[in-house]
C-alpha cells in the first residue's frame, strides 16, 4: 500500500538540525517526534514539563494527528504523555509541543534531538445532533464500566 497523505511542515527554527518527523520501519504507523529544546531538561520523577519540537503543520481538513507516547521510553524508564492521545486538529498552525511526564522511579534527561512522541495521521468525521425523547434499546443497555465481564 502506497498511499500517502500530503502535509506541509514548518520548521520554526531556522538553526534547528533536528532531523524532520519520520517513520522508522515501512510499516510503521508512526512518525516520531524529536524534541527541539535550548538546554537538556531532566524530568524528576512525578514531574511533568511541555517540551517542543520546532515544528508547525497545516494538515488537510477531514485529518487529525494523534500525539501518542514511545512503547520504549514507556517500558524502560516510565516516560509518557499526559494527555494520551493528544489532538492536533487541522486548523492548528502553532508549534507541536508534548507533555512529557516520568512515571518511573529516576530522572529523566532530555537531550534536543531526542525521539519523545509519536504522531499519526487519522481521518475523522464530525458529529450533528438530534436530540430526541429516548434511545433505542440494546442488550447491553446502561451497562457500562466492567459490565461486559461479569457473568
Amino acid at each position: 500500500m502506497n498511499d500517502f497523505l500530503t502535509v506541509k511542515i514548518q520548521r520554526l527554527r531556522s538553526d534547528s538540525s533536528n532531523q524532520l518527523p519520520c517513520y522508522m520501519t515501512t510499516h510503521s504507523a508512526g512518525m516520531d517526534l524529536y524534541a527541539e529544546i535550548q538546554e537538556d531538561i531532566i524530568l524528576s520523577p512525578g514531574e511533568r514539563t511541555l517540551i517542543p519540537t520546532g515544528i508547525a503543520l497545516e494538515l488537510p481538513d477531514g485529518y487529525e494527528v494523534q500525539i501518542r507516547p514511545r512503547s520504549g521510553l514507556a517500558l524502560r524508564h516510565g516516560i509518557t504523555l499526559v494527555n494520551s492521545p493528544g489532538t492536533i486538529d487541522p486548523d492548528y498552525r502553532g508549534e507541536i509541543a508534548i507533555i512529557l511526564i516520568n512515571h518511573g522511579t529516576e530522572p529523566f534527561l532530555v537531550k534536543s534531538g531526542d525521539r519523545i512522541a509519536q504522531m499519526v495521521f487519522s481521518r475523522f468525521v464530525r458529529a450533528q445532533f438530534i436530540e430526541v425523547s429516548e434511545l433505542g434499546i440494546t442488550m447491553r443497555g446502561e451497562g457500562g464500566f466492567g459490565h461486559t465481564g461479569k457473568k
